[in-house]
C-alpha cells in the first residue's frame, strides 16, 4: 500500500469523532484490507445485567472499519461513505473482550466498492458479526 494511503486512512480515522468516542485503533492497513480494534467499556454496554457492548457500538466498529478498507484498496483514489451496510449479529461479544474488526474490499469499480468484514472478540472462530457493504468511491 502507498504512503499516500496510509496516511489518508489514518487521517480518516483521527477525523471520525465517534471512533475516538469509541476508543478505535487501527491496527492493520493492507491493499483494501483493513483491522480496527475497540477495547471493552462499560460506557459501551448495552444490557447492564450481562454487560454486553451495545450492537451500536460494534456497528460504528465494523462500519469504519469497512470505510477503511475501501479507502487503502489499490484502485481507489481516496475518500469513501457507507451506501449500504448490512450487519448480522451471530452471538453477543464476549464481556470484558476486546473487539477486532477485519475488513477486506474485494471489488471496486469506477463508483462504488464492495466490502465484507467480520467481528470478532477472543474466539476467532465464532465470529460477534459479520457485515456486507457498499462505499462510494471518490474523487475518480
Amino acid at each position: 500500500m502507498s504512503a499516500d494511503k496510509s496516511k489518508i486512512a489514518k487521517q480518516f480515522m483521527q477525523a471520525l469523532p465517534h471512533a475516538k468516542a469509541l476508543g478505535m485503533r487501527l491496527s492493520h492497513m493492507g491493499d483494501g484490507t483493513a483491522e480496527i480494534e475497540m477495547e471493552y467499556d462499560e460506557r459501551f454496554v448495552g444490557d447492564p445485567e450481562t454487560g454486553v457492548i451495545h450492537g451500536g457500538a460494534v456497528s460504528a466498529l465494523m462500519d469504519t472499519c469497512c470505510g477503511a478498507a475501501a479507502m487503502c484498496h489499490p484502485s481507489s483514489p481516496g475518500g469513501t461513505a457507507t451506501i449500504d451496510l448490512r450487519i448480522d449479529y451471530m452471538r453477543p461479544a464476549t464481556p470484558g473482550q476486546k473487539i477486532r474488526a477485519h475488513a477486506e474490499c474485494y471489488h471496486i469499480t469506477r463508483s462504488v466498492a464492495f466490502v465484507r468484514a467480520r467481528a470478532m472478540d477472543d474466539d476467532d472462530d465464532r465470529p460477534v458479526a459479520t457485515a456486507t457493504g457498499t462505499f462510494t468511491v471518490e474523487g475518480k
